[in-house]
């Protein structure tokens, strides 16, 4: 938003002659015209950084839908273990991103591959960063730990979790950020003046930088451990391994959904930009656009994987259609602000396949993710990336990213194949990038014997071993000792009995 000029001089030449001082009058009218303006762009800041730090707390609150998911997946005895890893990851997270993190992946002037300014977010106010932008992208980096942590559950020493955390918040995942969505990045959308192949890589809120990096991760780190006791058979036959709580993975999944609103309409960051002054059409209809893609994706996804599973187990399990419908909201992450809605449709329909695919594939080279973090964020986050290459349109990638308004856009929406070759290479770095730095990481802990928990441990619970006692009381002492008698039924009697 600029501000409105006004000229005295020439103001004062449209006065009549009975005006007895007439530049003094069109000094006071510029004057107060001046200060209206500033208001209007005080106005404007206050408006997109208020936006900004509510899609901020949305993504935050996402936090706490993975605490939930990732309680509800795994068995009731490790239960306090993974809910404090999700606690370290935001707390570890903020420290590493706010030392360094955000310095890597925004620090501009920079070259191509890493930031260089704003460590400690010194000297971070500019006419384009402030503490708002921060505090988003932190919540970005936190996600992306907290999809890694699913992955390697129910197995991990506490120091693992230390070290990979503040590792990937820290200097993983802000130089792929940096690459993508940083002016200065080498294929970034938002390098004007240097566009890989004249379009940069159009990853709009981060099916590649935030669910690939963090879904790539994770299968090194599940890789690298290998499956817990008991996943597999003597023969190789995978053995369910069931969550404690079907309730707790969806209400995780639902916190999701809530934050997914602030994940891919609030990465335009701005909301009051017009793109037509004088219209209703402007970037708050691109927000609302935007929030329907990645509703329909989700919900279509969901509904896939219902009848999907259906058809291949014979039941209706609530835990695989949680699963599926946030493959759907992955995979629409990269393009939900240049895509009709219509293509959303298609985008959930094959994230679902997709996962369903991954899935089957874990299973038969007997690799154990508990969560199906990697195959979720990994695989559909591909696919996700691919999708948008595919189904851009012209028009809104141009008001998304500015530029040329000839830019290439989606293959099928007659752009060429230029787009799809940079998110092609996309695909290739990230998984390139996560597997140097996060695998040799992994191998190292395992080596010093810091990655893996004993047998006995993960046999008894990291509950019980390591946090001092399970997540849930079974039965309450005190009630016992004010002569309470708790009564049990027997499952083949209709008759209650004293517990005694």
């Amino acid at each position: 938003m600029s501000l409105q000029t006004c000229s005295a001089d020439q103001l004062a030449q449209l006065f009549g002659s009975n005006t007895t001082d007439p530049h003094a009058a069109a000094t006071l009218i510029c004057d107060q015209f001046a200060a209206v303006s500033r208001n209007f762009i005080d106005t404007g800041y206050a408006i997109d950084s208020t936006y900004l730090l509510f899609s901020a707390y949305l993504v935050f609150s996402m936090q706490l839908g993975f605490a939930m998911l990732c309680a509800g997946s795994v068995r009731a005895k490790n239960t306090m273990n993974i809910m404090l890893t999700n606690v370290l990851d935001a707390a570890a997270g903020g420290l590493f991103y706010y030392l360094f993190g955000f310095a890597f992946a925004f620090g501009s002037p920079s070259n191509g591959f890493i930031g260089k300014h704003y460590f400690g977010l010194t000297d971070i106010h500019s006419q384009n960063l402030d503490y708002s932008n921060f505090l988003y992208q932190w919540a970005f980096a936190i996600a992306a730990a907290g999809i890694t942590s699913g992955s390697i559950a129910e197995r991990t020493q506490f120091v693992a979790y230390l070290v990979y955390s503040s590792f990937l918040t820290g200097f993983v995942y802000p130089v792929v950020s940096h690459w993508f969505w940083s002016p200065d990045g080498w294929a970034s959308a938002f390098n004007l003046n240097n566009l890989l192949f004249s379009t940069g890589v159009i990853d709009f809120a981060g099916s590649g930088v935030v669910h690939m990096v963090g879904g790539v991760a994770g299968l090194w780190g599940a890789l690298i451990e290998g499956p817990r006791i008991g996943r597999f058979d003597h023969t190789g036959r995978a053995v369910a391994l069931r969550g404690h709580s079907a309730s707790l993975v969806v209400l995780g999944t639902f916190m999701l959904w809530f934050g997914w609103y602030g994940f891919n309409p609030g990465s335009f960051n701005k909301i009051l930009v017009p793109y037509n002054s004088g219209t209703k059409y402007g970037q708050w209809s691109a927000v609302g656009r935007t929030a329907v893609t990645t509703t329909l994706a989700g919900s279509t996804a969901a509904l896939t994987t219902l009848f999907g599973k259906r058809v291949l187990s014979g039941h209706w399990n609530v835990t695989d259609v949680c699963n599926g419908l946030l493959g759907g909201f992955a995979a629409i992450t990269a393009g939900c602000a240049v895509v009709e809605p219509w293509a959303a449709i298609v985008c959930g329909f094959v994230a679902s396949v997709v996962l369903i695919a991954c899935n089957k594939l874990a299973e038969r080279v007997r690799f154990d993710d508990p969560l199906e973090a990697a195959q979720l964020h990994g695989g559909c986050g591909a696919w996700g990336v691919i999708f948008t290459a595919l189904f851009a349109k012209k028009e809104y990638v141009y008001e998304a990213y500015g530029g040329d308004a000839s830019r290439p856009h989606g293959l099928f929406m007659g752009g060429g194949g230029q787009l799809l070759a940079a998110h092609v290479i996309q695909i290739l770095v990230i998984v390139g990038w996560v597997s140097a730095t996060m695998g040799p990481l992994f191998w190292v802990l395992k080596k010093l014997n810091l990655l893996r928990i004993s047998s006995e441990d993960e046999l008894a619970g990291m509950d019980m071993t390591r946090h001092g006692g399970f997540a849930y009381a079974y039965e309450d002492d005190e009630t016992q000792k004010h002569g309470i008698q708790l009564r049990k039924i027997e499952p083949n009697s209709s008759t209650p009995t004293t517990d005694e």
